[in-house]
């Protein structure tokens, strides 16, 4: 397993998942809308955003396997998001992903926090969050609140830099 950037080539493989309700759920977005042109345009712009980062995380043989993701990297803060094919669940990628980009944001970035929601919906998530010992939280900016100021029923998440992960 490893991360990497996105590539042209990871856009049907990125597409199965977001057509794969087993996977998109409990999401926010209307992925089942999405094409593989919407998948191509993504992966364009990750390759020069810079309020984000948004990585592959791919197996040994380099096949896609999910997207892990920083979000509104700023006060030395950022929102964390991953999403993996039905394929990759229960097979080590959402915590390998999970790990590496913590590390990133820490080590290499150097914030100071990172933050999460799940709907409360997504048994799955909560699950995998409990699992590794995350905690729930209750403080947020208000700016991360108003980002999210129109969905209901969410459990949020944070991780500081110097936490040990499980």
């Amino acid at each position: 397993m490893h991360l990497r950037k996105l590539e042209l080539f990871d856009a049907p493989l990125m597409l199965s998942w977001m057509h794969d309700e087993n996977v998109t759920k409990n999401l926010r977005a209307n992925f089942a809308a999405k094409t593989l042109a919407d998948a191509e345009a993504f992966i364009y712009s990750s390759w020069e955003d810079t309020e984000n980062v948004n990585l592959a995380i791919a197996s040994d043989g380099d096949e896609y396997m999910g997207t892990v993701s920083l979000k509104h990297i700023e006060n030395e803060s950022a929102e964390f998001a991953i999403t993996v094919r039905s394929e990759a669940m229960g097979r080590g990628y959402s915590w390998f992903g999970m790990q590496n980009i913590l590390k990133m944001a820490f080590d290499e970035m150097r914030l100071s926090e990172v933050y999460w929601c799940v709907s409360k919906d997504n048994s799955r998530a909560i699950r995998f969050y409990d699992k590794h010992h995350f905690q729930e939280t209750g403080v947020l900016s208000q700016a991360v609140l108003d980002r999210y100021a129109d969905v209901p029923n969410l459990k949020w998440y944070h991780v500081y830099s110097g936490e040990k992960l499980a």
